[in-house]
């Protein structure tokens, strides 16, 4: 299995494919094609573009690069001011596939929280930052996450007009939270910042409070990140 997906890599960085063309490419059935491509992209090695077709994966850089993730390089330094300035909790998520990984989060020191673990695996199917990621997702990626979401493609639309998210008890009853999207050099969206708490303190229109210091977050992530 292992020379099959090392197979599906290699058709892949030769040139962006459909699934089709990867079968032609390596000649295998397009059931495990397609079960191995998946994979892959999960693991962040393979990606898919707006058009559906395949391209190699940011995680082919990082491994490559041999060094530290500057994403969560750049959180370490950005993430504790915004954490002083709202008092409450914040987050990094990143894309693998149709979830959202924490990969950065710190929490107030006292009062209640919303506690989100580095490295837990979140549907993309409630919460700001799942809006944040998926408006700014391929197609394909949309389509297959949408029918189960708790939201749908005009919130998505208003996402994007505006710049940012914002949900009240959708992930979880009692929590609300804004979140904004984090693009790198070239103004690619890798990953979306968050600020979460009790609906009692966040308010029923979060955004209202948050937004501004969570864009200003983001932009200082972005710039770190050139």
């Amino acid at each position: 299995m292992l020379d099959k997906a090392m197979a599906v890599l290699h058709a892949v960085a030769e040139q962006p494919c459909t699934l089709t063309e990867l079968c032609a490419r390596t000649g295998l059935p397009r059931a495990t094609a397609h079960r191995l491509a998946v994979g892959l992209e999960v693991h962040r090695l393979l990606a898919r573009d707006g058009d559906g077709q395949w391209r190699p994966g940011p995680g082919l850089a990082e491994l490559s690069a041999g060094a530290g993730d500057a994403l969560v390089d750049a959180a370490s330094l950005v993430l504790p001011r915004l954490r002083e300035i709202t008092g409450e909790s914040v987050q990094l998520y990143r894309r693998e596939g149709t979830h959202r990984v924490c990969v950065a989060a710190l929490e107030p020191p006292t009062g209640l929280r919303d506690t989100v673990l580095v490295g837990a695996r979140l549907p993309m199917t409630a919460g700001s930052g799942a809006r944040v990621l998926l408006a700014w997702a391929d197609a394909a990626t949309q389509r297959a996450i949408l029918p189960e979401a708790a939201f749908g493609e005009r919130v998505l639309a208003e996402v994007r007009r505006r710049g940012w998210a914002q949900s009240v008890a959708e992930r979880e009853p009692g929590v609300a939270s804004v979140a904004a999207p984090v693009r790198d050099a070239s103004g690619a969206v890798v990953a979306a910042i968050s600020v979460s708490g009790p609906v009692d303190r966040m308010g029923r229109r979060p955004g209202a409070r948050w937004a501004a210091d969570l864009l200003a977050a983001a932009d200082a992530l972005q710039k770190r990140l050139q």
